[in-house]
């Protein structure tokens, strides 16, 4: 168990997926559904923190979720996510969305997500999670942020 002990920087949890948008993702307008959307959102920060964990996880808590532009047919949807807080036993996922235009290469940011997910052990019970490494002074203050939002949460419950 030593091993877990050691802390693991954010760049080992980092992931990134992306898939091409077709119509049975989108409504009658063209958009992709929301719920398509936080499907994937929550698939790449489980992914991230099972990096991290090296264990099975699962979703506790998402924060709000505001979608600033669509998402449509035809659209790349690419999906960056990285640990950016531990606990104990949690920890909270950062998932940054972009639509791109995969002919001309345009990007747009449409929303940011805030995940938090438990790590288990073999028998389904909540496990010790690594510590988080922060190298450069952006992870540093993402992980203050996590740290403000996470007791927001506690507080909350």
């Amino acid at each position: 168990m030593s091993e877990m002990i050691i802390p693991k920087p954010v760049r080992d949890s980092r992931v990134t997926l992306s898939q091409l948008m077709h119509p049975e993702h989108a409504n009658l307008l063209g958009n992709v559904h929301g719920g398509w959307i936080m499907k994937l959102v929550d698939e790449a920060g489980a992914l991230a923190c099972m990096r991290h964990a090296q264990k099975k996880v699962v979703t506790v808590a998402i924060d709000s979720m505001t979608f600033r532009e669509p998402i449509r047919i035809g659209d790349l949807i690419i999906l960056n996510a990285e640990v950016t807080y531990t606990g104990r036993t949690s920890m909270e996922a950062e998932v940054q969305v972009l639509a791109e235009n995969p002919i001309t290469g345009e990007r747009t940011h449409t929303n940011t997500a805030y995940l938090v997910y438990v790590a288990l052990d073999d028998e389904g019970k909540p496990t010790l999670v690594p510590p988080l490494k922060t190298e450069t002074i952006e992870e540093k203050r993402k992980m203050e942020q996590a740290q403000e939002r996470q007791e927001r949460r506690l507080k909350q419950k």
